[in-house]
């Protein structure tokens, strides 16, 4: 690659972001000084320019050790150098976030700068005590962290936990901004959340291989440039639709989109565009003929990934300027209802059998989830067709049905009123935790996964390392134990509801993802210990997953009894205060939300016992079988052995 070349990606990178961000700011009016109070034009241009300058330190962070943890090799150079670029990004990420906290601070506070006291006690007080204050002292000491892990650390696994480090990081980013006081404050803070994380990705993976291309010798250029194909195909999913979310929220209507706000919105989705027809072109044609013939010095592709940089700079200097350019939707939205000022959002008409399939309340983060899910399940069994290799039809059923199911839950009536009512709430916990379960583990997607993803032996680890490897972890072997998974299961139920997890999965958006991870996931891993055919390491008796099954099935009765009969109401200040003028009171509803943990989570386990019970049956006859073939072989030489002895036996006595 030219030298001219190497240095032309970064260079239009860095110039087309800046010369947007200052063409945006002019145009949205963000540049204009404020009626009331004006920090003066250093705080003005230097917020949103920090503010951008964080974002692609972030990028060159996330990209560098997205593309460590699953496409370059630790047994070249590429793995050190990426992982030095990641450190010197993250490093240049927490400078820039110090900067944007300090004039965050600058933007409120109407006194010249001073080396006093007061001035330094003022500006602690709002890093340890003001929301925004905080946000940016969380993400400056993140950014250090990761900066100092990943000089210290080499090892992979690790790295992967770095990794999610660095996302986590983005969360008060993403509560921050427009997203902090929109309308439909979740779905804001979902959409900006993913927004931020995967356009990193997409942006810090291509810099990356940039900044590493000469050590990717050998033909390595070419599988590279294809795993980071793949991510970016993701990649431009999740960001289209993020964004087209938070534009929605933000612009409101189609004729919004004439003004300063909207045309930049417009600008942004023209170079999103772009994007896409890059990454098309990629793809297509010159990713998979520099891999064929092993050749990374084509000219014409790399001039195109300098385009693409600089259409990600345009990108990034639009997104940072609409950040400070108000919306044409009011986001100061003032109410006096209380529902409204639990939740934001307004209270939902009055519940009925028909408003749980007809009411709706979209969650972006598992519309997505879901469907990545159905697609590489389905990609998955289309590549084990395509070489003949057979897959039964009722597991992609049960897969299909229990995502269908997953997809209803987190973003049906049951999500749009389980922040008001505790019985839809609860029915959808039990839905969660023990009927999608039962459908997605008999489904084996881990055994469809080893399978169908090909085995790669460069010495990066692709998704099948990554599985093979969560497989035979002693974390794996812990959690799969039958006695293990059922305390998990039932257990967090009373650890949930009596501890203050459960107003934190109530009244924060960010909670409530969790507790749907965590009851999805701790009934996963109860399903798959009794009925599960994807590999574990140890495997119990069909007796004790009986027995273990009735113990559950008698803890869930007895805390559904406790909340049927209890007096005394979860959450007072939430469910007892939201002003309802619909629907039975709280203290009722709480006590019909037991019922349904007794009944409906006893389904389920009715259906546990029946196939466990069945699977016992089967076994015995396998077992039954296999003892007949081996006496048709050897004539029945174990058993005329046991005569033999019982009649030496005979004799003796």
């Amino acid at each position: 690659m030219p030298r001219l070349v190497k240095i032309a990606g970064p260079a239009a990178l860095l110039v087309v972001a800046f010369v947007s961000l200052l063409a945006a700011l002019q145009f949205g009016g963000a540049a204009q000084a404020p009626l009331v109070f004006d920090p003066g034009p250093v705080v003005r241009y230097g917020l949103p320019i920090t503010t951008m300058l964080v974002d692609l330190g972030v990028a060159g962070t996330l990209g560098a050790l997205v593309l460590v943890c699953f496409a370059l090799s630790d047994r070249d150079k590429e793995f050190t150098k990426a992982l030095d670029f990641a450190a010197a990004a993250a490093g240049f990420w927490a400078v820039a976030s110090g900067a944007t906290a300090f004039l965050t601070f600058m933007n409120y506070y109407t006194k010249p700068i001073s080396l006093d006291s007061d001035f330094g006690s003022l500006l602690g007080q709002f890093l340890t005590g003001t929301g925004l204050g905080q946000a940016w002292l969380v993400t400056t000491l993140v950014a250090a962290a990761v900066t100092v892990l990943c000089f210290a650390a080499r090892n992979r696994t690790l790295l992967l936990f770095v990794t999610v480090l660095a996302a986590v990081g983005l969360v008060p980013m993403a509560l921050q901004g427009h997203s902090a006081d929109a309308a439909g404050h979740d779905a804001a803070t979902t959409s900006l959340g993913l927004h931020l994380v995967f356009a990193a990705i997409w942006l810090g993976g291509l810099l990356t291989i940039v900044v590493i291309r000469k050590t990717l010798v050998g033909g390595r250029i070419g599988p590279v440039l294809s795993r980071y194909s793949s991510l970016a195909i993701v990649c431009f999913i999740v960001v289209a639709a993020s964004g087209y979310v938070n534009a929605a929220l933000r612009v409101g209507t189609l004729a919004q989109l004439l003004t300063p706000y909207g045309i930049l919105v417009l600008v942004k989705v023209f170079a999103l565009g772009a994007l896409g027809i890059f990454g098309l072109v990629q793809r297509r044609f010159l990713v998979a003929r520099m891999q064929k013939s092993g050749n990374g010095g084509s000219r014409f592709f790399w001039w195109l990934v300098a385009a693409e940089l600089g259409f990600m700079g345009l990108a990034s200097g639009v997104a940072a300027a609409l950040a400070k350019t108000a919306t044409p939707v009011s986001q100061a939205a003032i109410t006096t209802t209380p529902a409204y000022i639990l939740t934001g959002e307004p209270l939902p008409p009055e519940l009925t059998f028909a408003r749980y399939f007809t009411v709706w309340r979209f969650d972006l983060f598992w519309i997505l989830i879901i469907a990545f899910l159905a697609f590489f399940y389905l990609a998955g069994v289309w590549r084990l067709h395509k070489r003949g290799d057979p897959w039964p039809w009722y597991r992609v059923v049960l897969w299909l049905a229990g995502l269908a199911l997953l997809f209803y839950v987190t973003n049906g009536g049951v999500n749009a009123y389980e922040k008001y009512l505790f019985s839809a709430h609860m029915l959808g916990h039990m839905v969660l935790a023990m009927m999608i379960p039962v459908l997605l583990a008999p489904a084996a997607p881990i055994t469809l996964a080893l399978r169908a993803i090909t085995k790669r032996t460069d010495g990066s680890r692709g998704p099948r390392e990554w599985i093979m490897l969560a497989v035979h972890s002693r974390v794996a072997g812990f959690l799969t134990n039958p006695i293990v998974a059922a305390v998990l299961f039932a257990g967090s139920l009373w650890v949930f509801y009596y501890t203050p997890l459960f107003s934190w999965a109530t009244t924060d958006h960010i909670g409530h993802t969790w507790m749907v991870v965590h009851f999805l996931v701790t009934g996963y891993l109860f399903v798959q210990s009794m009925i599960g055919v994807d590999p574990v390491p140890r495997r119990a008796p069909y007796p004790l997953r009986l027995l273990i099954l009735l113990a559950t099935m008698a803890f869930h009765a007895f805390f559904g009894l406790s909340l049927m009969t209890g007096s005394g109401l979860l959450l007072a200040n939430w469910f007892g205060a939201m002003g309802r003028t619909w629907g039975p009171s709280a203290i009722v509803d709480q006590q019909t939300g037991g019922g349904i943990a007794w009944s409906v989570g006893e389904i389920p386990t009715v259906i546990l016992a029946i196939t466990v019970a069945i699977m016992w049956s089967r076994s015995d006859e396998r077992d039954a079988k296999r003892l007949d073939r081996k006496a048709d072989r050897d004539g029945d030489a174990e058993l005329e052995e046991y005569n033999r002895m019982l009649a030496d036996r005979a004799r003796r006595g």
